[in-house]
């Protein structure tokens, strides 16, 4: 797909130079390069597919409710990009391995993680919220851009292992900035480890919009590394998943990597400690919130036949039982020792822990003298 440079000021809201197979009206665009990535993908399947998305959206307005009521440190919502996320993960085979940045729930979702998974680690009771090798999903990486290297290793190992598992890792535009998205890509290409690069074009790397930091569409980027790209409509989840769909086939076919570009946009802030009305006005939001991924494929649907009150029933059903259980789940944790923060940080015994811990403890116990002298 050949590209032409884009003006810096039109960067944050031109969506016209992406692949498109549902428009923000939900009209299906034929004779599309794409179609034959999603010939299967029928009203049954993009059923499922908005139902994923969905339930992805309430778990993440449940997170947001947790930590604003206390139950979480911290949340980073992912409003918007449901089809990016559902669209990317459910192309993946259960064989293959994913390395999600800290605001990919749609990818534990869709990878199998249970009510816990998407809030023990926020709520700051373990390290990780899920066992990574029991859904194929690395702990959600909150360095910005290090997933991208564990992902190339994680795929060398498979290339030295002899298997056709493919490795897809996640992060936002900010992070192509990071040394470390650019190390990963450097290698990747150099021995054509089966990664599929994800970004999700969200318009902000925190609070500084897109602009500032790429003079041209992020997926020009990529084929300076000689890795293939595309640059796709990310509120499109019929267009994202054959996007997804071309890079695994690239990647699981040994050809290398492949790069996508998702553009889409953080509804919400960036965590729940962002202020976003500082940095983005009203109308810009508005903007997005007319190519709303949910609503574009509901439309469709409806053209379609396939969309009713009972099938928009059985969804809102679902949605509230998740919700009830992620709830249920995190307010029903019981807390552990803060001594234990220091469990499992190594493999072995090492006696550098060992003499933190005994500081630790001893730290702690120091509140409880006071406690006990206050009561006096």
């Amino acid at each position: 797909m050949m590209y032409t440079p884009t003006p810096v000021a039109d960067l944050n809201t031109d969506v016209d130079d992406v692949a498109r197979l549902l428009t923000a009206d939900g009209e299906r665009i034929a004779d599309h390069d794409l179609d034959p990535w999603v010939a299967d993908v029928d009203t049954h399947m993009l059923r499922d597919l908005y139902r994923d998305m969905a339930l992805l959206r309430r778990i993440d307005a449940e997170g947001m409710a947790l930590q604003r009521q206390g139950q979480l440190g911290l949340w980073a919502p992912c409003q918007g990009q449901e089809a990016t996320q559902i669209g990317t993960a459910r192309a993946l085979r259960v064989d293959d391995f994913a390395f999600p940045s800290y605001r990919e729930t749609g990818v534990t979702y869709a990878r199998g993680a249970g009510p816990a998974g998407y809030v023990r680690a926020w709520r700051g009771e373990a390290h990780s919220s899920y066992d990574p090798h029991e859904i194929g999903a690395a702990i959600p990486q909150i360095i910005i851009g290090a997933q991208t290297l564990h992902a190339v290793g994680y795929g060398m190992g498979i290339q030295r292992d002899g298997g056709d598992q493919v490795v897809a890792t996640w992060f936002g535009d900010g992070a192509t900035s990071q040394g470390d998205v650019n190390e990963a890509m450097v290698f990747a290409a150099s021995y054509g480890a089966p990664v599929v690069f994800v970004c999700s074009n969200n318009q902000y790397a925190i609070s500084e919009p897109v602009g500032l930091q790429a003079q041209v569409p992020i997926a020009r980027r990529a084929p300076g590394f000689g890795i293939p790209s595309m640059r796709v409509d990310g509120n499109d989840v019929l267009a994202v998943t054959a996007a997804m769909r071309w890079a695994i086939d690239h990647a699981r076919t040994g050809r290398g990597p492949a790069f996508i570009e998702a553009v889409t946009y953080r509804m919400g802030p960036h965590t729940t400690s962002d202020d976003p009305t500082r940095y983005r006005d009203k109308d810009e939001l508005e903007r997005w919130r007319a190519r709303d991924p949910l609503t574009r494929v509901e439309a469709y649907l409806r053209s379609q036949g396939a969309f009713d009150d009972e099938f928009a029933a059985d969804v809102a059903a679902a949605a509230d039982k998740i919700a009830a259980d992620v709830r249920s789940t995190c307010l029903g944790m019981t807390s552990a020792p803060p001594v234990t923060i220091l469990d499992n940080v190594y493999a072995e015994p090492h006696a550098g822990i060992d003499e933190e811990r005994t500081w630790f403890t001893a730290y702690l116990d120091g509140f409880a003298e006071s406690e006990r002298e206050v009561s006096r």
